[in-house]
């Protein structure tokens, strides 16, 4: 029996391991272009060598500053001053931390050991990416389409119910009772609760919430506050003033014949002609089966393409959508920081050329992602050149992996350049991932996408006899015909990925 004690093991072991550098690419890539536009405004926040550049910048002639330029304006000298006492301020608690260290004499620096980065050429560097900051090759300027939204702020459910009820003369107590209510209300308008679970805690009488859920009924959207599917539709028939009418009669008592669609024993059972079942039938699904719905949505979301795809003539020209994203550069002021006879005074010139190498490095990898989305568009534009041109009939298969093999880089980085990002083509507003899709087996299926497939189930679908809609089997012969190796519960599993009812369900009876 081997005893439990602490023991010491070597182990040799290799491992993949991200430096900040690729951790930072990895992390950019990902982003659109509202995500990038918000990490490059906290890197100008928080890196005191970044700037934008300005339209005069980026016009002007790269010069090296001359001898009597070299001093940073009134606040990139503030800026240095707090650089220094919060330097000073750190050394002074590291010293009263450690007894042992001496200050640092700036005055009689001692011997530094071999530092890498005095290996910099930063002349070479500062030519580079200085002013007016590195930029990708110039490209000709496309006019781009508009893309202008503007949307209202979204009214909420409980809101709206809240402005009709301050204009109801009610009681202070059923009042209150009304708007507990309407905070219990869920995203489609029901009342989930029973009003004995809500008197249960003794806050409110069982009459006052029963006085108000009666004034909420009468509030608009029709039908809101009821607790079934049974009571929405009444109170919907009743706002119309059709109580005691035939749809009306059909709701309250025979939903379950409806919901099988049997016309005829409707017909009999309430003694009518089938003229006046179908007209009530037509009024009854007229009615919204969930009122609140319309108010409950996360609301519109605005959708800013990261890329335009523009046609030219016969070619297509990829256009990033970059004009509102500030264009960074290193501010020149601090270049001579990094000297040591201009700054004696070592942990200065070791701050400046670390935000150096963060900026530089920021400034690197946001142009590597650009033009790494720039190639993996280039693909699908070749790719997709049909849908571009006719529309979505004619889009293509396309996997992760070929664009990948394609540009030379490793699946996840494709993955990651596409997610969440648009483009504005000639057929609308896609996102990147669309016109990604594998194929499907047989013959035709081979050029054919899941998403074109599932379309042709629902057009034959939306094209049937009503009285004699197409069984799972019957679509799946139809599409065995025409080339596509798919099985009975391959076209269900579609059938219902879309919303699609059954045969049963979809059949209207005579």
């Amino acid at each position: 029996m081997s005893s439990l004690s602490p023991r010491l093991h070597l182990k040799l072991a290799q491992k993949q391991i991200l430096t900040p550098s690729l951790v930072q690419m990895v992390t950019l890539l990902q982003l659109n272009r509202v995500e990038l536009r918000e990490l490059i405004a906290n890197a100008l926040a928080e890196n005191p060598l970044l700037e934008e550049a300005s339209p005069a910048d980026e016009a002007a002639e790269v010069s090296e500053p001359a001898e009597e330029e070299r001093d940073p304006n009134p606040a990139d000298a503030a800026i240095l001053e707090t650089i220094r006492a919060a330097l000073a301020s750190a050394r002074e608690t590291d010293e009263a931390e450690e007894a042992s260290p001496s200050p640092i004499d700036d005055s009689e620096e001692p011997v530094p050991e071999p530092d890498p980065f005095e290996e910099i050429d930063f002349g070479s560097f500062f030519e580079e990416y200085l002013d007016p900051g590195y930029k990708a090759p110039a490209v000709e300027q496309i006019e781009k389409p508009s893309f202008e939204t503007f949307l209202s702020a979204p009214l909420t459910l409980a809101e709206y119910l809240r402005q009709q009820l301050a204009l109801v003369v009610l009681k202070p107590e059923v009042r209150a009772a009304a708007e507990m209510i309407i905070g219990n209300l869920d995203e489609n308008g029901y009342l989930t609760a029973s009003l004995e679970e809500l008197a249960a805690d003794g806050e409110y009488r069982l009459e006052d919430l029963e006085a108000a859920l009666k004034v909420i009924h009468t509030l608009d959207p029709a039908g809101v506050g009821a607790r079934d599917l049974r009571e929405c539709l009444l109170l919907q028939l009743e706002s119309r003033n059709a109580r005691g009418s035939v749809a009306w009669e059909i709701v309250a008592n025979h939903l379950h014949l409806l919901e099988a669609h049997k016309k005829r024993e409707l017909a009999k059972v309430l003694g009518r002609p089938m003229e006046h079942i179908e007209t009530a039938i037509r009024v009854i699904l007229e009615l919204d089966p969930r009122p609140g719905l319309r108010f409950s949505g996360p609301g519109p979301r605005t959708i800013e393409p990261d890329v335009y795809f523009i046609k030219e003539g016969d070619d297509y020209i990829i256009q990033f959508n970059d004009d509102d994203l500030p264009q960074l550069r290193i501010n020149p002021a601090y270049r001579y920081l990094i000297e040591r006879d201009s700054e004696p005074s070592r942990e200065v010139r070791q701050y400046i050329r670390d935000r150096y190498a963060a900026a530089l490095q920021l400034i690197k990898n946001i142009e590597q992602r650009k033009q790494t989305i720039l190639r993996v568009c280039q693909v699908i534009v070749q790719r997709q050149r049909e849908f571009l041109d006719k529309g979505i009939e004619y889009l293509r298969p396309l996997m992760i992996k070929e664009v990948a093999a394609e540009i030379g880089v490793h699946p996840s980085t494709v993955s990651r350049a596409v997610a969440n990002k648009y483009a504005h083509t000639p057929q609308g507003v896609f996102e990147l991932r669309f016109f990604f899709s594998e194929g499907v087996q047989g013959p035709s299926g081979a050029t054919t996408p899941l998403l074109v497939l599932k379309r042709k189930v629902r057009k034959m679908i939306e094209e049937e006899d009503p009285r004699h809609p197409l069984t799972d089997e019957q679509i799946t012969q139809r599409l065995r015909a025409e080339g596509f190796h798919v099985t009975r519960r391959t076209v269900a599993k579609y059938r219902e990925d879309m919303g699609i009812p059954s045969t049963h369900h979809r059949r209207v009876r005579d």
